[in-house]
């Protein structure tokens, strides 16, 4: 197995290749960043610490997303007919830490667009990627998704952020 030569610009590079799949409905390729043993968190409140002990938005494993992902490519999907759309706007991304051949955290603020028909919803607050080396392409071990206004009431939120 190589070690990939992680920089500062491959980090950032990632976050951004990241949001763009997002952007352009590639959510099997953007799945496919995660690890085996991935999840995407969305934190219910602020400082939480532990998705398992405490209510999140969202906790999911592969298999969940990989669910919300068939689901989203459905023809039979009548909440996505039209599809939901969505934009990201990032804030330059902050490596917190990077350890050569172990775990890389990377820290974006943004503002997220969702809309679908005449409905659009934005949403700001920060992402945490942790980063690690997995068969010589960098992978998404942990997404966590910090929303300013997470203990808000919230409609459906059909895309990723």
């Amino acid at each position: 197995m190589t070690t990939l030569d992680i920089t500062h610009k491959t980090l950032t590079d990632f976050i951004y290749a990241e949001a763009r799949l997002l952007d352009e409905q590639r959510f099997e390729d953007w799945l496919n960043l995660f690890t085996e043993d991935g999840h995407y968190w969305m934190p219910l409140a602020h400082g939480q610490t532990d998705p398992r002990l405490h209510t999140s938005l969202m906790y999911e494993d592969r298999l969940l997303l990989r669910v919300r992902v068939e689901r989203l490519a459905g023809q039979r999907t009548f909440s996505q007919q039209p599809k939901s759309r969505c934009h990201h706007l990032l804030q330059a991304p902050t490596v917190e830490s990077s350890a050569p051949g172990g775990e890389h955290i990377v820290r974006t603020a943004f503002h997220y667009v969702e809309t679908r028909q005449d409905q659009q919803t934005l949403f700001a607050g920060w992402t945490t990627h942790h980063l690690v080396e997995d068969a010589g392409a960098l992978k998404i071990r942990l997404k966590r998704v910090d929303l300013v206004n997470c203990d808000a009431a919230f409609g459906n939120i059909q895309l990723f952020m």
